[in-house]
């Protein structure tokens, strides 16, 4: 499954992914590669795609029910093995390198961009009544700076999970279209292709498509409304596939919060958090009815809240008719009721996804390779521990939805806060990690830190007595060893290769994100702007107050006046209601909360005060 920005993990069997109802995460040599999708076989070797590349793995190498899936037989393989392995000695290498040093002849730096690649997992016990508590799905993830300079090339998902339709009822009919991405592209996770059908994903990180990069992470949404054809990961743009807004016809969030922008390249915090925690929790709130004309659609809405140390509230929700306009727009009746908009949600685990890191290689007069990827620290507690999650919660309809149905429909207000007596906490357990430097196996960081769930349920690492890194830095330093990359400490690399010298290229500001000014965004157009503010991240931001309803994200569906209109009137009552300032999720069972950049938080204008939201319409280095 191709994945662009951050991805949201379920760690999973073999087995079940073989089965098309989950998301294959596979392990190999110690290597693990997440979202796998099969390609090419000779007898002695698959080629496979992951989140991050692709690789050829030995047939050997794969689990047995994965041997036999592939018809592999030792005695045919191992003669072709040795071939292609000459073949591939001999071929150029695919990533051009860039000579930083020359030693006097002797050591040489070059530059890469696949230093370091893994995921950090834990699993998540599944609810005993799975579709009961499939209303919402939320933690909270700790926060912190990675790195401490904006990187170029740099990609890693900090602590999160994923959303998928239950769709596990259907065992051998197709839900992704002939013609989709998925369909296309991902046989392997056929018959069904439920898997990758539809998304609901999002967390803090450093993306690769991060355009004002500002050292700590940002925080981001995203959606798969259409088997991959499509991101969406704000209110106008996609998941930093393109400066340009989406078209029309695929804009699918709809902003929601009164009192907080939704910038395209993600949310800033402010200063430089130290483990501080977000919350946040995506819930399927009832905004409209379910209708049963073509297509059908639920009343689903997946809406985000968040909760900060400075804004708590919900933010944005997923607009039903962008999960199950696919049925229509494919003439395939049977999608239709199977979306986001209609089934409930499932979330599996979750992990910390290390995706896309630079190193340097240097090679000592003696001909060993060395490499230096850039320090990654993590805030460590008293008890040598790093808390990445803690809090993850399932919720049934009688949580909120029920008492926001209510209050639509004119009943008693509905505060907004999760009734916990009506939710269930899965068990964590940690899952075994794996990490590869250009699909070479890294050894040895095991030794600095392990994947732990402690207790409270909380999921993080634990940090050993190390020497080859303090606690709180990954390892920095590595020494190729025939077919591994072994972890090492920084007295041990020669000063010959200049190695410890090298400085990794800083990011530079990117092009602006640009909305246009016809079509949905001009009509009915914004009441007020544009105005404009300046983000921790470099950036400046500007946006306009539109009316709720005339936002750009609806006027694709043609609604009806009297359903306009009753939409219109549930957002002026949130807006009214539903301060920022006081809990909707349960507060963290420890630690204290993160702040976001205080200039997201804006105040409607005179006379806007309910029922207006601001759009952000271009955001550009200042």
């Amino acid at each position: 499954m191709r994945r662009v920005g951050f991805l949201i993990l379920c760690w999973v069997a073999v087995q079940s992914a073989l089965a098309d109802d989950t998301n294959l995460m596979l392990t190999v040599g110690g290597i693990t590669y997440s979202n796998v999708t099969f390609g090419a076989v000779t007898p002695s070797w698959v080629s496979i795609r992951h989140s991050t590349g692709a690789a050829s793995i030995p047939l050997g190498e794969l689990p047995p029910e994965l041997q036999k899936k592939f018809g592999y037989d030792p005695q045919k393989g191992a003669p072709s093995r040795v071939a292609e392995q000459e073949s591939r000695q001999k071929a150029p290498q695919a990533e051009p390198e860039k000579t930083q040093k020359e030693n006097a002849g002797t050591a040489k730096t070059t530059a890469h961009s696949n230093g370091l690649h893994g995921y950090i997992a834990f699993n998540a016990s599944s609810p005993p009544a799975q579709p009961k508590y499939g209303a919402g799905m939320g933690f909270y993830s700790a926060v912190w700076s990675l790195i401490d300079q904006p990187l170029a090339g740099f990609q890693v998902g900090l602590a999160s999970s994923w959303i998928l339709p239950d769709n596990t009822d259907d065992k051998a009919t197709p839900l992704a279209p002939e013609g989709t991405e998925a369909r296309k592209t991902m046989p392997e996770r056929g018959p069904t292709w439920a898997s990758v059908f539809q998304t609901i994903e999002g967390s803090p990180g450093y993306w690769a498509g991060n355009r004002f990069r500002y050292g700590s992470p940002k925080f981001s949404m995203n959606a798969t409304p259409q088997c991959y054809d499509y991101m969406v990961g704000s209110p106008g743009w996609a998941f930093f596939g393109s400066r340009e807004a989406l078209p029309d016809n695929r804009l699918s969030m709809a902003q929601l919060s009164n009192r907080l922008l939704i910038p395209p390249d993600g949310l800033p915090f402010q200063g430089s958090p130290n483990g501080q925690f977000l919350g946040y929790t995506w819930m399927a709130l009832p905004f409209t009815d379910a209708t049963a004309g073509d297509p059908p659609t639920g009343d689903q809405s997946w809406t985000c809240f968040l909760s900060a140390a400075n804004f708590k509230g919900p933010i944005a929700y997923y607009i039903p008719e962008s999960w199950s306009k696919i049925g229509k727009l494919f003439k395939n009746p049977f999608l239709y009721g199977r979306g986001l908009d209609a089934r409930p949600g499932t979330m599996g685990g979750g992990a910390m996804e290390i995706n896309t890191v630079p190193r340097y290689d240097a090679t000592d007069t003696r001909g060993v390779v060395y490499s230096k990827i850039p320090k990654l620290q993590f805030p460590v507690d008293a008890q040598g521990r790093t808390l990445l999650l803690q809090d993850m919660t399932f919720y049934s309809k009688a949580a909120l939805a029920d008492a926001f149905k209510a209050w639509r429909n004119g009943g008693p207000a509905c505060s907004g806060r999760f009734d916990e007596k009506d939710a269930w906490k899965p068990k964590l357990t940690a899952s075994a990690t794996g990490y590869d430097e250009d699909h070479k196996k890294m050894t040895g960081i095991q030794r600095v830190f392990e994947s732990r769930v402690f207790d409270g349920n909380a999921w993080g690492l634990e940090w050993f007595n190390s020497d080859i890194s303090p606690k709180g830095l990954f390892p920095q330093y590595f020494k190729h060893v025939g077919e591994e990359s072994v972890a090492i400490a920084a007295a041990a690399v020669p000063a010959e290769t200049e190695l410890l010298a090298q400085e990794f290229k800083v990011a530079g500001k990117g092009r602006p994100y640009t909305s246009p000014t016809t079509g949905a965004w001009n009509q009915p157009g914004p009441k007020r702007g544009p105005f404009t503010v300046k983000l921790a991240d470099g950036s400046l931001v500007t946006y306009s107050w539109y009316r709720f309803v005339d936002q750009p994200s609806f006027q694709q569906y043609g609604w009806s006046e009297g359903k306009k209109a009753q939409l219109q009137a549930m957002v002026e009552k949130i807006h009214a209601s539903w301060p920022i300032d006081r809990d909707y999720m349960q507060p963290p069972s420890r630690g204290a909360l993160v702040s976001l950049d205080p200039a997201l938080l804006v105040t409607p204008p005179e006379g806007l005060e309910v029922g207006y939201v601001p759009i952000v319409t271009l955001q550009a280095a200042r």
